[in-house]
């Protein structure tokens, strides 16, 4: 997958869609949106979005557009056109590759027994306390794409389900690091301790 497919699949989700699924974020919005929900399955750096998206207005796959602001400088509203919009339906129909976990925590952690373990046990425990903040905060964006639906009720007949889903996906990540962080730096604080006396 490239960054390309990420974005445009986030501009959708952006506000003002007039009726055909397609709304419009700024550069600003775009970033926020990446923060939130796509974070969860893809990563880039704001100026990273600023460059797609420069590139997809020149192959025509996003347009552009000037909003003048009074009290604030001028900003650019994006939108998905049809070709890229053709364009997600061609990723979406093409074989997807499995996905690996590449995480330098975990060549730390395979290392435990040959390594000072007290340095790991306390990223363990930075991580484990991230994966609860953005497991709070997954919680909350599912509740609010939801509204006064329970989830069983939205995901029969809510709107603009795909979001929900990833977002379902990172949270049960974001629990999976959670709990997998603190019970590697409970096996390692107890080795540690076992191993001093």
């Amino acid at each position: 997958m490239a960054l390309r497919h990420a974005v445009l699949a986030a501009l959708l989700e952006g506000d003002g869609s007039d009726g055909d699924g397609r709304g419009e974020y700024s550069g600003y919005q775009l970033a926020k949106a990446f923060d939130i929900g796509v974070a969860n399955f893809w990563h880039a750096l704001p100026q990273q979005l600023y460059a797609e998206l420069a590139k997809l207005e020149g192959e025509g796959l996003v347009e552009g557009r000037q909003v003048v602001q009074e009290t604030r400088p001028n900003k650019r509203l994006f939108r998905v056109t049809e070709a890229g919009l053709a364009e997600l339906e061609a990723f979406a129909a093409a074989a997807s590759k499995p996905s690996f976990i590449r995480d330098d925590l975990l060549v730390k952690v395979q290392a435990a027994d040959s390594v000072d373990t007290g340095p790991v046990i306390e990223q363990l425990e930075e991580r484990a306390a991230a994966a609860e903040a953005k497991v709070e905060l997954f919680g909350k964006v599912l509740r609010k794409m939801r509204g006064g639906l329970d989830e069983e009720e939205f995901l029969r007949r809510g709107e603009r389900i795909g979001p929900y889903l990833t977002c379902l996906r990172g949270l049960a990540l974001e629990q999976e690091n959670r709990e997998w962080g603190l019970r590697v730096a409970a096996v390692l604080r107890e080795r540690r301790a076992s191993h001093a006396g």
